[in-house]
Order: C-alpha cells, then sequence, then structure tokens
C-alpha cells in the first residue's frame, strides 16, 4: 500500500469523526493503527473505550483533562505536544503501523504547543508504505501543500447555537 497524508481541517464538526472512520474500516482490513491524541488527556472520549479493545489498534494520549487556552499556554502543555510528536514519529519508524492518526496536531501547531516545522518534517520523512493523518482547525498552509488529500469542514449549522452541549457518544 501507498501511504497518503491526509488532513481533515475546518470549523466543522466531524474531523476526528471522519479519521475514525477511516481508522474502523482500516481495522476490519487487518491494517494496524496507531492514534496519537494531542491535547486530549485523560478526558474519557467513547471512541478509546472500544478502541483500547481491538487488536491492531494502539492509542497514545498527551495532554491534561483541562482545555487548552490559546491565549495563555502553559510549557507542560507544550511538553505534552512534543511528547506527543516524537510518540508519532517513533510509531511511524517502529515498522508496526500503516496508519498513524495525529488527533489535533493542526491545531497544536496552530495554538504554538509544536512548531508547524516539526509536523512538516515528520511528513517529509514518513516512510512511502505509511498513511499519514492529521485532523484538528487551522491547519496551516504548509500542511496543507504537503498533503495529498485536504477535507474542510465547514460549519453550517450546529446545535451548540441553540444550547445543546457535547452529548456523550455522539460528540465524545
Amino acid at each position: 500500500m501507498t501511504g497518503l497524508v491526509e488532513v481533515f481541517t475546518g470549523n466543522g464538526k466531524g474531523k476526528t469523526a471522519a479519521a475514525l472512520g477511516i481508522v474502523l474500516r482500516a481495522l476490519g482490513h487487518g491494517l494496524r493503527v496507531c492514534i496519537v491524541y494531542f491535547m486530549k488527556g485523560d478526558y474519557p472520549y467513547g471512541e478509546q473505550k472500544i478502541l483500547a479493545q481491538l487488536p491492531n489498534a494502539s492509542l497514545v494520549r498527551f495532554g491534561q483533562i483541562s482545555f487548552v487556552d490559546p491565549l495563555n499556554v502553559k510549557e507542560e502543555e507544550k511538553e505534552q505536544a512534543r511528547g506527543a510528536l516524537l510518540a508519532a514519529r517513533e510509531a511511524m519508524f517502529s515498522g508496526n503501523y500503516d496508519i498513524i492518526v495525529l488527533d489535533e496536531a493542526n491545531l497544536a501547531a496552530a495554538w504554538k504547543l509544536v512548531d508547524v516545522g516539526d509536523i512538516v518534517e515528520v511528513i517529509k520523512q514518513k516512510p512511502r508504505d505509511v498513511e499519514l493523518i492529521l485532523t484538528g482547525r487551522y491547519a496551516d498552509d504548509k500542511l496543507i501543500e504537503l498533503a495529498d488529500l485536504v477535507t474542510e469542514m465547514v460549519e453550517i449549522k450546529h446545535p451548540y447555537k441553540k444550547g445543546v452541549l457535547s452529548r456523550e457518544g455522539i460528540d465524545y
């Protein structure tokens, strides 16, 4: 298999969900997947519970349970994001995975938790047979340029504007 670079970005809902759809499909075909979560520490995301039980699926979570304030990024948040990028690089070169998802990597770069140049280097060094998927809002133009597939989720309507909060099992 020739691995591509995919980017899911935009202000609409569905970036991680799109990546997880690919993960589910890949696992069904016996491919090996590693999901590296940036900025999603110990929060109880439903997909993590089920994926942790599936063969060929590995999850690595970085970040804290609190959300990052982009106007007041803490050094420990940067350390966690750098750890996520290092874990993604190690997974990519391990030979153990066909697909690696860098969940919220775009946002981590936009909010300066990691340098976008470091993500560019990961993409440029990607082995030919590894699929690399990056999610998150505000994908940098450099990442978009390097990607083989870029999808922008555009918010047209969202229930949050009517006061509907995130729902367990649907939104996380």
